[in-house]
């Protein structure tokens, strides 16, 4: 008994000249054979005296005792910064963010472009190719003969696919993994320069045939019209200026009559998109500057993608403006700061 009394006291003495001046006295630790000494054994056995005497660092003013190192060590490893994720696993997480605000961005769009690229032989009619067009919004594309402008409409309306580059429509429509019908049936209708139209049939049978819903020509013809129908044929008929001709052969229209025939046969599908290839090619001034107010009167309602070369008559839409060249976009703004870029001057305008 009086053993153990000289020995702690030892022990004190030497605690006490081994803490700084004026140091507060250290907690009280479990003794050596504590939780703390079979913690330290149950990982990996070594000791944390050990430990110490191989480099490993203490706060000044840790006691030396086996127990108290072991408590000191556990508290300095639990104070460590968790350690970095590996870098590819960071890669992941950073695309993975990436995709999900493309996403959110992508779903407030209508059609959504994003780096297409399609290529014919070697040559690439589409490269790396970005467009968005926002819902209800109207669109004039520009540029010179080759910049990509069919290839793309063909690329939209499903009847080319691209190499690489994403096509989504209305948000989440991957385009690119649906035909011409299925995507003429989900509210894209494109109307090419040439018109095309029943020109056997009168004006108003060519609208009835064209209605949304499934019908073949026969049911279309002989059928009776109720209210609504009859109502939707005179409502695209007031706005394709083509009322007074109702009952006139599609034949005995004027160049510019059809075109505004084929673009009522596309309102009668009631799309969400109208994509319009050059509608003023061979029109009278006339024609083209009545054309420019039907247009105008659709996308009120609806998105419409106008393809044009007439700069009086994208001058006549007052709308946002892209030139494409070599199958990118150029340039895009309004039509005075698309017309004034040197770069479009020099592959476009200026020739």
């Amino acid at each position: 008994m009086a053993e153990t009394s000289v020995v702690q006291k030892v022990a004190d003495e030497i605690r006490a000249l081994s803490e700084p001046q004026g140091a507060a006295p250290p907690p009280a630790f479990p003794s050596a054979t504590g939780p703390a000494r079979t913690a330290a054994r149950s990982h990996g056995g070594t000791p944390a005296s050990a430990g110490a005497a191989n480099g490993a660092s203490r706060p000044a003013g840790a006691a030396t005792n086996p127990g108290t190192s072991t408590v000191t060590s556990i508290v300095t490893k639990a104070a460590d910064p968790a350690v970095s994720p590996h870098p590819y696993a960071s890669l992941l997480r950073e695309k993975r963010l990436a995709s999900e605000a493309n996403g959110r961005a992508r779903r407030e769009t209508l059609l959504y472009l994003d780096g297409v690229t399609k290529s014919f032989d070697g040559f690439k009619a589409i490269n790396n190719l970005s467009l968005v067009i926002e819902k209800g919004e109207m669109r004039a594309i520009i540029g010179p003969n080759g910049a990509g402008k069919t290839t793309m409409m063909d690329i939209i309306t499903g009847k080319t696919r691209p190499d690489k580059g994403e096509v989504f429509f209305n948000g989440d429509v991957d385009l690119t993994h649906h035909d011409e019908a299925a995507i003429a049936s989900m509210g894209i209708g494109r109307k090419f320069q040439k018109p095309t139209v029943f020109e056997s049939h009168t004006v108003e049978d060519n609208i009835r045939l064209s209605l949304s819903g499934p019908r073949s020509v026969l049911e279309a013809l002989v059928h009776r019209k109720n209210a609504p129908e009859r109502d939707r044929i005179d409502a695209i008929l007031e706005t394709t200026r083509l009322t007074a001709r109702r009952a006139t052969f599609a034949a005995n229209l004027s160049h510019g009559q059809k075109q505004w025939l084929e673009i009522g046969m596309l309102l009668a599908q009631d799309p969400e998109l109208l994509l319009v290839d050059e509608p003023v090619a061979g029109m009278t001034d006339a024609e083209t500057e009545e054309t420019a107010r039907l247009l105008r009167e659709i996308a009120r309602t609806r998105s419409v993608v106008v393809v044009e070369h007439d700069m009086h008559f994208v001058r006549e839409l007052g709308v946002k403006v892209t030139c494409l060249h070599e199958g990118s976009v150029l340039s895009e703004g309004t039509l005075d700061k698309v017309s004034a870029d040197p770069k479009v001057i020099e592959v476009y305008l200026g020739r």
